[in-house]
Order: structure tokens, then sequence, then C-alpha cells
């Protein structure tokens, strides 16, 4: 007779420690199973490219006016460094009849501290566009300026050049808020005749518009320049009939002088009585 091999039959607790067994290996499965989905997953995400540094700025273009008086810019430039001007002076600005003033420095020998800045056949819209250039670094309590008529000889109306100026005051105005700003009018000249209503309509703006403004001073060369029938007196002119000779400079300084700011001179305190 053939025996039966009777398997053993799991008690209670080998069925109970069995179905623990179970979740824990299915979670184990399932951790495994995303662990390796979420590798795959990064290795299919692309790679980001290094970040670009940012470019420096670019530079500002430098001006019509900076390249067209290049030159004289530099020629300043190597003036100032090889003799530094003091601050708080008189500062003279503008076209050729402020860079030919040959006695400049000895006609205002009063001032200490006299600029002279003229670059010639410049018009006022340059003044203006070179402030920084021209004027601010020399911080001076006043400046001068005398510009124009090449303004209204390349065609600009009397209207845009004083525009120009009311820029130039601003300007300096931003930055030296206690400067004085003198302006010499237009001057009438025998080779420019023709320009003679524009001129006067020009300064006439600018007069007016001085009049509003603080510390902003108009002044008149235009008409003692005049003869008695309303035309430039050819004998303050050189041969050219534009530029001013000596006569002219001469005339020039006894007008302004009255207008130029010398330096403030403390009133000493009167002394205390003595006692007795």
């Amino acid at each position: 007779m053939v025996r039966r091999s009777v398997l053993p039959q799991p008690t209670p607790l080998t069925r109970q420690a069995s179905a623990a067994r179970w979740p824990a290996a299915a979670l184990a499965a399932m951790m495994s199973l995303a662990l390796a989905t979420a590798r795959a997953q990064d290795a299919l995400r692309p790679v980001p490219a290094p970040a670009i540094p940012a470019a420096a700025p670019t530079p500002p273009a430098p001006s019509p006016a900076h390249i067209r008086w290049k030159t004289s810019l530099s020629a300043f430039a190597k003036a100032d460094q090889e003799h530094p001007p003091a601050t708080q002076g008189v500062l003279f600005v503008g076209s050729s009849s402020i860079r030919m003033w040959p006695q400049l420095a000895q006609d205002f020998r009063q001032l200490p501290v006299l600029l002279n800045r003229g670059f010639g056949g410049s018009t006022l819209a340059d003044c203006s566009a070179l402030l920084h250039q021209l004027v601010i670094p020399y911080r001076p309590r006043q400046i001068v300026v005398y510009a124009g008529d090449n303004d209204l000889m390349e065609g600009q109306r009397p209207s845009a050049v004083l525009g120009s100026f009311v820029s130039l005051v601003q300007g300096i105005r931003a930055e030296l808020p206690d400067s004085h700003i003198a302006f010499i009018s237009i001057k009438p000249s025998p080779s420019r005749a023709a320009l003679l209503p524009q001129i006067k309509t020009t300064n006439d703006l600018i007069e007016r518009y001085t009049q509003t403004m603080k510390d902003v001073r108009y002044i008149d060369v235009y008409s003692p320049m005049l003869d008695a029938q309303g035309q430039p007196r050819p004998e303050l002119f050189l041969p050219d009939r534009l530029h001013l000779n000596a006569a002219g400079y001469q005339l020039w300084r006894s007008v302004l002088a009255p207008y130029l700011v010398t330096p403030q001179v403390p009133v000493p305190a009167p002394a205390p009585p003595a006692a007795g």
C-alpha cells in the first residue's frame, strides 16, 4: 500500500507573515519602478545651455558736435592737463569772436581766474551740445557766451537759436545752479548785413528770455556797433568784414565790464568795543 506524503499545512502565524510580506514587496517594486522612470526622464530632459554673460553697455555714439570739434576739444584737454585751471572763475565760451580776442585776460585783469574756451566757427547749438566738455568741468561762477550768428548763417531760424540758448541755460542750471550766465548779443557785421533782420529778431527773443531768468543777463553790443543809418560800423572790423579788430574789442570790453561777476570779498566784522 502506497502512502501519500502529507504537506505541512500553514499555520495561522505563517499565513499572517506571508500576507505581510506581499505588500512590502509590492511597495519596493513600485518604488524601484518610479526611481527608474525618474532617471529615464532625467536622461531625456535637455541640458540647459550655460548662461551667456551680460554684455557691457554700449557707450553712446559721439554727437556731430563732438566729431566736428574733436581737435579743439583735444587741445583744451591738453591745456587743462598742462595747466589745471582753478574753479570759480569767469569762463568765456563761444565762436571765433571769443577765440580771437587777443587781450581777453589783459582786458579783464581784475578777474583772478579767466578762461577762454572759444572755438572758431562754432554755433550756439554746438556750445549746448558740448556743455560737459566746455563748461561744467571748470565749475565757473560766471559763463559769458557769444554765439548765434553762425547758426543763422547755416539757415537756422531765430526761434531755433533761442531754443539752443534755452537748452544751454537749462544744462548749466542743472549742474551749476549758483552760476551766473551772460549772453553777448549777436553782433552786426558788414559781411552778414543781409542777416540783420534775423539777428535783431534773435537778439530780441533771447533778451526777453533772460528777463524771465534769475542771474541770466543780456549784454547789448548790437546797438553800439551800428552807425547812424543802422548799418554795421566798418571801422570795428578786420578786412574780412566779419571779425573784430582792436577797436571792436575795445568797444566790447567797455560794454562787458559792468556785467562781469568779481569774487565776493567778505566784509570784516566790526571790532568789538574796547573794554573800559
